[in-house]
């Protein structure tokens, strides 16, 4: 292969391997962010689905909860923003390595939450544990039923984009005759 027939092959590699699995994380990242920005403003529909200790705190939160709420909402933007760098020209920016290890990062504590949640749910769940009362019966159930699953997408997602992203790299370092870090 020539030089020039290598550097028209690259890109077409990494576009093609990693584009859907990085966008699914990236939209799943940003999506997850609206209703931790809607309660950290103030909004208290969906609260009670979280825990009744959020519910009842709904009209006068501490500083500390709508704090943590808002960071989660930031991380979560910043998780997005993450997978958008794994198919975007500006995460060329960002050394392979780095790149790899904050997304496998990112799946695993997703997939691992997501995983430990559940079972602990599904106990509270099905009454072999007994529910805490600031969570609640009402939102143990929506945990198990919709959050837990939610995270565990988000894991599947990262840990999909992650995988991608490393192929492709390595792909695309091969065309170049590059070692890949």
């Amino acid at each position: 292969m020539t030089g020039a027939h290598q550097a028209t092959r690259a890109p077409e590699v990494r576009a093609r391997r990693t584009t859907w699995p990085a966008y699914a994380a990236a939209a799943w990242s940003l999506i997850f962010a609206i209703p931790s920005f809607y309660w950290a403003a103030g909004g208290t529909f969906g609260l009670d689905t979280l825990a009744r200790s959020f519910e009842e705190a709904g009209e006068s939160p501490e500083a500390a909860e709508v704090a943590v709420v808002a960071a989660t909402a930031i991380a979560k933007v910043i998780g997005g923003v993450l997978a958008l760098a794994l198919v975007s020209d500006r995460g060329r920016a960002i050394p392979r390595r780095l790149l790899l290890l904050a997304a496998w990062g990112v799946a695993a504590l997703l997939l691992v939450y997501a995983v430990a949640n559940t079972v602990q749910h599904a106990l509270f769940v099905s009454g072999a544990l007994d529910t805490p009362g600031g969570l609640g019966g009402y939102a143990a159930r929506w945990h198990l039923f919709f959050w837990d699953p939610w995270w565990l997408l988000g894991g599947v997602l990262f840990a999909l984009a992650a995988r991608e992203y490393g192929r492709s790299t390595a792909e695309v370092d091969a065309l170049d005759g590059r070692t890949g870090y």
